[in-house]
């Protein structure tokens, strides 16, 4: 380690020892890095033994990876809201893709992650997709989303699914066009910058997400006849509730496990979300590298993040939006100057913790309003004592806990599913109806939300929809 990075180590400390009051300048600047739609098909987390991400196994080589870490709920918008405000879905009534969040009465006065940073010395930035759209106005400056999902083929190249974003393959040909390569380019010139402020840059990937496209070379490390399928039990859902498989089984919102089977489109999906994972990879390997190549390198917390996980095919699901553990468990790296290396806890971990963390980083006062917890104590000692769960809702009244070896899900209707992660690691076996966990499933039950909000209602069309789609199904 550099004498700079040294010195700069001794000194935060020192300063966090005074009652964390860093002041100014000598705050460290933030790197916030999101991939979208990103499981545990990482290198690190063992999720899929074919999975390629150097980068990412780099970086929770230089910090602390929470290797059982979730997000607060399985969609887009309300996992993101939940993450910038450190507040529960069901506190806000966020539930779905919409309203955003600046429409909750909840969060009225509220400031999200950037804004509590701008309003204490940051300069914020940003690129891609860091909050669920109308990212420039939480940032002071933002690099656009630079085409969000696209570019897109004039014809689908997989399959006829009804919803214009579910389709995979080889698609552009050059990595320039893809937005995500574009926001890489835009924050290394960011991080080649100086700046007179700590900053907070925010970059964002839209890539695995659906459409799953990556040019040829990304395909190339993953050849189709080699692919490893996921582990399917055929009877896996035989002791769930109706209501429990009725909610995750939405065929006008990804396809259906049945369909890709017998379109032979299995084998090729999985191959398309590794080739977008490896993609994502190497974009976000080119920011890490500008950053250690800056003057920013010895004062910069990185901070990596997906927004939930993702089906491709385990308990013959597809996409997000259930409370199993493919659809909750997400990747989280803390490296912090000052914070040792290349270490690794399983005490459970939220997404919604990530802003008291970084308070706590930052010599700022924490908010105690906020649900989550702050992560340092893990950092400082990865097996500490942690009686926090993660706690994960789909809709009022269907929630996940999951503690270090189990899962509990309740249900609106009542219905309940326990799995012991040290023996079933594929939860495929039920055992909320075995009377010799009664005690543990009090335990978790505990932990469920004594009240909550009712969904919110959207503002746009197509998320009306949807929402009412999903609404119908929290109802017993």
């Amino acid at each position: 380690m550099r004498s700079t990075s040294i010195i700069w180590s001794v000194s935060f400390f020192v300063l966090l020892g005074l009652g964390g009051q860093l002041k100014g300048a000598e705050r460290p600047n933030i790197l916030l890095l999101s991939i979208d739609d990103l499981n545990d098909w990482v290198g690190c987390l063992g999720g899929h033994p074919q999975a390629l991400t150097p980068n990412i196994d780099r970086l929770a080589k230089r910090g602390t990876l929470f290797s059982n870490a979730h997000c607060q709920s399985p969609v887009c918008n309300p996992s993101r809201a939940s993450l910038m405000t450190g507040r529960y879905p069901h506190s806000t009534g966020i539930y779905f893709l919409s309203p955003p969040l600046s429409q909750a009465p909840a969060l009225e006065g509220v400031l999200t992650l950037p804004e509590h940073l701008a309003a204490n010395g940051y300069h914020t930035m940003a690129v891609g997709k860091l909050f669920h759209g109308n990212d420039k106005q939480y940032f002071k400056e933002y690099g656009g989303n630079n085409g969000g999902f696209g570019p897109r083929p004039k014809e689908k190249l997989s399959q006829p699914h009804g919803h214009p974003l579910w389709d995979w393959g080889v698609f552009p040909n050059n990595d320039e066009e893809m937005p995500d390569m574009k926001a890489t380019h835009w924050a290394v010139n960011k991080l080649q910058q100086d700046y007179k402020q700590p900053f907070l840059l925010g970059v964002g990937f839209y890539r695995p997400h659906v459409p799953m496209y990556a040019s040829q070379r990304w395909f190339d490390l993953h050849p189709r006849n080699q692919i490893e399928l996921p582990k399917v039990q055929l009877n896996d859902r035989s002791d769930l509730s109706q209501y429990a498989i009725d909610l995750t089984n939405k065929e006008h919102v990804s396809p259906l496990h049945e369909w890709v089977k017998s379109a032979g489109q299995w084998e090729h999906a999985v191959q398309s979300y590794l080739a977008s994972v490896s993609f994502a990879d190497h974009c976000l390997g080119k920011v890490l590298d500008a950053l250690d190549a800056s003057p920013h390198a010895d004062n910069t917390i990185i901070v990596l993040f997906s927004d939930h996980g993702f089906h491709l095919g385990e308990k013959q699901r597809w996409a997000k939006r259930t409370l199993w553990e493919d659809g909750t468990r997400v990747p989280i790296i803390i490296s912090a100057p000052g914070f040792a290396a290349d270490q690794q806890t399983q005490r459970p971990a939220e997404l919604l913790d990530i802003f008291p963390t970084l308070l706590e980083l930052t010599g700022l006062e924490a908010d105690l309003r906020q649900e989550g917890q702050s992560l340092v104590p893990l950092m400082q000692v990865p097996d500490a004592h942690w009686p926090h769960p993660a706690i994960t809702s789909f809709g009022p009244g269907n929630y996940a806990v999951r503690s270090s070896h189990y899962r509990f899900i309740q249900y609106r209707d009542g219905s309940q599913e326990l799995y012991d992660h040290r023996s079933d690691p594929n939860e495929w076996t039920n055992l909320a109806g075995d009377e010799t966990m009664d005690t543990i499933i009090a335990e978790h039950a505990a932990h469920l939300p004594v009240w909550e909000k009712e969904v919110l209602p959207g503002k746009s069309t197509g998320h009306n929809a949807f929402n009412a789609a999903n609404h119908s199904l929290t109802k017993p």
